[in-house]
């Protein structure tokens, strides 16, 4: 009963958030959360993990630059959370959005068969689950529900308001749906840039990952390709929101071997996107596996001793 409480606390304080930026309208919101990620973002323990990031990632790259390029992701974070809150104002149809590769997906649209879309934590990414929406391709979109189950709700909500309705949730049943949806001529979108432990490893900015192989054991299973999304975030509260070149995962009957290689191309097209537009990532989760953080550790305490 207390948690139940509690949650329905954060629900209420939830709901008066999703109000106040409707009521303020997209530009506002977008603005406002910006400025309070910005300002508050570095001040919380949180701001560590970014920087070891940026160092894992851009060696090379001055203090300085790196400092501010954590800030200003800061600011990313806050509008992209902000603006969920009126994504029904943040369509193709809104003129916000401008869509590269349209055609790829209208030729996914016209074969009726299912692709396999993956994409990075990048800019608003809920912009991409918008185009694909328009588009007119069906597909499920993987979620990972709050552990608060009445805001898990709102936001399942405010993704139906701009006609997301098709969710798989990530772990066993949504596993089950997104092969059931796939076997209807579904497509499936998933993220595919955080860490799992129990996935291969692969290379990314040159050091070692485990990845999800959830997608390229889709795209074999069911003999069809990934087709890489990115979006990068343009001045004006707008978007450009990309279809890429499909990836083609081989299959030469060595399974693990061919699951290795789509991971491993899924990562690469993500750190490429990552080095284009940098400040679009989430920086805030930690990417990399324990020992790559070890040795950053190390390799500073040994800078500072010599």
């Amino acid at each position: 009963m207390r948690q139940d409480l509690i949650w329905r606390l954060e629900s209420v304080a939830f709901a008066g958030f999703i109000g106040l930026m409707r009521l303020i309208g997209l530009e506002a919101a977008s603005n406002l959360g910006g400025w309070l990620l910005r300002t508050l973002g570095p001040r919380v323990s949180t701001h560590r993990i970014v920087m070891r990031n940026l160092r894992i990632a851009f060696p090379d790259m001055s203090v300085a630059e790196r400092a501010r390029l954590a800030i200003d992701q800061w600011e990313q974070t806050g509008r992209t959370f902000a603006e969920t809150a009126v994504m029904d104002q943040l369509t193709p149809a809104s003129g916000r959005i401008d869509i590269v590769g349209a055609d790829r997906l209208e030729a996914i649209r016209r074969s009726g068969k299912p692709v396999v879309f993956v994409a990075g934590h990048m800019a608003n990414i809920e912009t991409m689950a918008a185009v694909l929406v328009a588009s007119g391709v069906p597909v499920q979109v993987t979620y990972r529900a709050a552990n608060n189950p009445y805001v898990d709700a709102q936001i399942r909500a405010a993704r139906a308001r701009y006609g997301v309705k098709l969710f798989a949730p990530k772990g066993g049943d949504g596993a089950r749906e997104l092969l059931a949806g796939m076997g209807r001529g579904e497509s499936v979108a998933l993220m595919n840039d955080q860490k799992f432990s129990e996935g291969p490893e692969v290379s990314f900015f040159g050091h070692p990952v485990n990845a999800a192989p959830g997608p390229t054991r889709l795209a074999l299973r069911f003999g069809t390709v990934i087709l890489p999304l990115s979006v990068v975030r343009l001045p004006g509260v707008r978007f450009r929101v990309t279809a890429h070149e499909p990836i083609e995962v081989a299959s030469t009957g060595d399974r693990q071997a061919d699951i290795k290689r789509g991971v491993q191309a899924i990562t690469t097209f993500i750190e490429d996107r990552v080095r284009e537009h940098p400040v679009d990532w989430f920086w805030v989760h930690r990417r990399w596996p324990d020992r790559v953080y070890a040795a950053l550790e190390s390799d500073r305490s040994a800078s500072s001793r010599a």
